[in-house]
């Protein structure tokens, strides 16, 4: 729920809560004896503690199970259609794609879609334009363009995910964790031929 949802409801529940206090107020307050007066004001507020105390409740529950709730964020964990058009050229500054969590790199073997995961801790590793090397901002490991691991505490090259060229030049992507392609070192046979 969005903050200007929840802003909005809960002026709704607390404009709801006051006309209904202020109906209840406006019922018990009747003509008799004092003694009466004071048994149904203690009854009041008792009753307003009691329906407060209800609604902070209910939006406590409520506001539990929405953060509790799974809500799947992006499309990692199947496959993904990349467009021909987002495919770098040879030796380009790859394509990243956040909801499938890689990036698509063209090297002259092929293309390839590398996890962007750091093997050593698992912290995001962004490519970095000036020193045209994935560098994971963490503990230092680097990366050259084709995932190959190149300095830092990372023991292995970047996971790649399995490609597929599709007859249109688009490519399809597995991110599905179960079927990453754990790497030693990089070799051309990672690479899938590209037209």
């Amino acid at each position: 729920m969005n903050p200007l949802a929840r802003t909005m409801a809960g002026l709704a529940g607390g404009w709801v809560a006051s006309q209904t206090i202020g109906l209840a107020s406006r019922l018990q307050a009747g003509h008799g004896s004092s003694a009466k007066k004071l048994h149904s004001r203690r009854m009041f507020t008792r009753n307003a503690a009691l329906g407060a105390s209800l609604i902070v409740a209910a939006e406590l529950a409520a506001g539990t199970v929405y953060l509790l709730w799974p809500n799947k964020t992006g499309a990692f964990g199947g496959e993904i259609t990349i467009d021909g058009s987002s495919v770098p050229e040879v030796n380009g500054a790859p394509f990243r794609f956040s909801e499938g969590k890689f990036y698509i790199v063209h090297t002259e073997d092929g293309v390839e879609a590398l996890y962007w995961k750091c093997v050593h801790l698992g912290c995001t590793v962004p490519w970095v334009a000036g020193q045209q090397r994935f560098v994971c901002p963490c503990h230092g490991s680097v990366y050259l363009y084709d995932g190959s691991r190149e300095s830092g505490p990372a023991p292995r090259a970047l996971d790649a995910m399995p490609v597929t060229v599709n007859d249109n030049g688009s490519l399809t992507v597995d991110t599905n964790p179960s079927s990453l392609i754990i790497r030693g070192e990089y070799s051309p046979e990672d690479a899938v031929a590209y037209p």
